[in-house]
């Protein structure tokens, strides 16, 4: 065997509050990659509920790597939550139409760009993901975190805002898990490493 049926939705017997993602979203424009499983107290349809102001107008996309850990009550904000921030209001006139349909007229809200997750991420508890954001494949998001700014790989950060907590591994070694890139290798090899994958030293994993 070679592990659990990355097309199943729920791959744990008898327990359907913790799914593999990408089998139980609709929203096209939430890209999820292969085996990555979201786990929620109540009901997994609750992921796209917290992923917020996510609207067709604004163009951007959330997209999560492969194998990546994501625990009940993480939010992203996306960015149709956007306000001006530099001008003399931030309210949002424009949407309102009768008279003021033309406030925004040669200006645009803010876009900071896609939401990126990288591949063998994990998200803790209630942690929160603002618009723009990068994390790095590897990282670990604390519980309760909000994080605003860029994730480096294989970091683990914490707090509001979040920051940096300490480093998984060494530079090299760190080097060396991103020029391997183990979630795009064959499931067979991912099934013959898989305990050199759980173990505590970088070098057991063969290329």
């Amino acid at each position: 065997m070679n592990g659990p049926d990355k097309e199943s939705a729920f791959p744990l017997k008898n327990y359907n509050r913790l799914c593999f993602l990408k089998n139980v979203i609709s929203n096209p424009n939430i890209i999820v990659g292969d085996y990555t499983y979201y786990d929620d107290f109540e009901d997994v349809s609750n992921f796209e509920k917290n992923v917020r102001y996510l609207f067709d107008f604004t163009g951007d996309k959330l997209v999560i790597g492969k194998f990546c850990m994501i625990a009940s009550n993480v939010t992203f904000i996306m960015n149709g939550a956007n306000h001006l921030s530099k001008s003399v209001s931030a309210y949002p006139f424009a949407i309102f139409g009768n008279g003021w349909d033309d406030a925004m007229e040669g200006k645009s809200y803010p876009i900071k760009g896609d939401t990126i997750i990288g591949n063998d991420v994990w998200i803790g508890y209630n942690a929160t993901i603002l618009a723009g954001v990068k994390i790095g494949d590897g990282a670990i998001i604390a519980t309760n975190a909000t994080v605003t700014k860029d994730v480096e790989p294989y970091t683990i950060v914490g707090g509001n805002p979040a920051k940096e907590i300490r480093k998984r591994f060494s530079e090299d070694e760190i080097d060396r898990l991103l020029k391997l890139k183990w979630w795009d290798k064959s499931i067979e090899w991912i099934t013959q490493n898989v305990k050199n994958l759980t173990g505590n030293r970088v070098e057991d994993v063969e290329d």
